[in-house]
């Protein structure tokens, strides 16, 4: 498994093995088909890979696929090869369940009990968040539910021309900044479909970066994986024309902004949606950005950063949500918006540690919500007594009180929330301009605006 579409090249298949990893290249190129003959070359190689499990890793990769193509995603014959040809049990060899129930279970390939060993490999290939690293009871690292990833991936709209002179802002190959490492899964499919030279990721923690770094060069990939606050992104590599962000964030870091190309894409988890910020041309030397959120709910770790505000630290085991998107994990999920959670996002917070900073994060997978009828905190520490046990339920709404906290009271949220006929996610937006930042409904320059945090 190496680096996917190499220089931007369509076709050449290839199949062949690297650091005991087996390869197949689509041959079909851009727009093309996978021949059923080259997926039974995968699998064939997978018995000289020295991976014990390869061949049945290989069958349970094939499965989480097909699931993550029936629901309408990999519609890319690129990503899905990505997804098809990294092994995610190699990013996992040992993972936690029920984190968030506050008794965990790990489960580890080295397990000596074989039925423990198939439930490991099993679940590596479910498409689950899993909890990867804990550190004081802390969640800090996590692996995202692949759907989720792919979503994120696909909407990266990441390209493989190398030509800067070509069609428009997506018509050339993408340098890509990953804010948290975790793991290294997310990073060895951007190294798959890009190239290693192509995909940076940061973390601030040097023991997640360093086992990271040791899992992508097992499974053939070398990317620039770097340990540094990513709230700062990477100076010395820039500029970038994509950042994806895999953390909660209160808000968008001016040095995303600062560091991408004019026509470069952010995207990050804020509240509990996704934004998409296309960056624009300077105009008088202030870094601005613009976009809207994607439909779909999220629930990430939160974000922990010197270069970003603080307000949000770790996730406590057992304490609230920190992840992805899909089915209800929790018992006291609530509503969220079209399913509930799972925990995870890949890959860690990404940013230098700081305080928890007192958020009550409840059961409201990162909104602060609790789920009680007329219950619970609002994430700024503004009561929410009162309010609707339904609209507390209710994913959306969450959203909006997670976007609106410290610039309207809960009250105002409902109101709003009201009298926009419960408005989705994707009527609103954000506009980041140097130091200043304001969340939209429906237009920027709109009447109903507020500054962000």
């Amino acid at each position: 498994m190496t680096n996917g579409m190499a220089d931007g090249t369509a076709g050449g298949g290839r199949n062949d093995a690297r650091d005991g990893v087996c390869e197949v290249r689509d041959a079909c190129g851009a727009g093309g088909r996978w021949e059923a003959e080259g997926a039974q070359r995968r699998l064939e190689c997978t018995r000289s890979s020295g991976d014990p499990v390869a061949r049945e890793a290989a069958v349970a990769r094939a499965g989480l696929v097909r699931s993550i193509r029936e629901a309408g995603r990999l519609t890319d014959p690129r990503w899905r090869a990505a997804f098809e040809e990294v092994p995610r049990h190699l990013f996992v060899p040992h993972y936690f369940l029920n984190v968030l129930g506050g008794t965990y279970e790990r489960l580890s390939a080295t397990d000596p009990d074989p039925r423990r060993r198939a439930r490991w490999l099993a679940g590596a290939y479910a498409d689950d968040a899993l909890g990867t690293w804990l550190r004081d009871g802390a969640l800090v690292s996590s692996s995202s539910q692949p759907s989720l990833m792919a979503m994120m991936l696909e909407a990266l709209r990441v390209e493989d021309v190398t030509d800067r002179g070509g069609a428009g802002a997506d018509a050339y190959g993408c340098e890509v900044l990953e804010v948290g490492t975790g793991t290294g899964y997310n990073a060895a499919l951007l190294a798959h479909r890009l190239g290693d030279e192509r995909v940076t990721t940061i973390d601030v923690d040097e023991d997640i970066t360093k086992a990271a770094r040791e899992r992508l060069a097992a499974t053939g990939h070398r990317p620039v994986v770097v340990t540094g606050d990513g709230a700062l992104g990477c100076p010395s590599r820039a500029p970038f024309d994509r950042v994806v962000a895999t953390c909660a964030l209160p808000s968008v870091p001016p040095a995303w902004v600062e560091q991408c190309v004019p026509g470069g894409l952010i995207l990050a988890p804020l509240a509990t949606g996704l934004i998409a910020l296309r960056v624009a041309e300077r105009r008088g030397g202030t870094p601005r950005a613009e976009g809207r959120f994607l439909p779909t709910p999220v629930f990430f770790v939160p974000l922990r950063g010197e270069g970003a505000d603080g307000r949000d630290g770790g996730v406590r085991a057992g304490t609230g949500a920190a992840g992805g998107a899909g089915r209800a994990r929790r018992p006291d999920a609530g509503g969220g918006g079209g399913g509930g959670p799972g925990f995870g996002s890949d890959f860690g917070s990404g940013l230098r540690s700081a305080s928890d900073g007192g958020a009550d994060v409840g059961s409201g997978g990162g909104s602060g919500v609790g789920s009680g009828g007329g219950s619970g905190r609002f994430r700024g520490g503004a009561p929410v007594y009162g309010l609707p046990r339904a609209a507390l339920r209710d994913g959306g709404f969450r959203f909006l009180l997670a976007l609106a906290a410290g610039a309207r009271s809960p009250t105002q949220v409902y109101e709003l929330w009201r009298r926009e006929n419960r408005p989705a996610r994707n009527r609103f937006g954000l506009t980041v301009e140097g130091d200043r930042q304001w969340v939209w409904l429906d237009d920027p320059g709109g009447p109903e605006r507020w500054a962000l945090g």
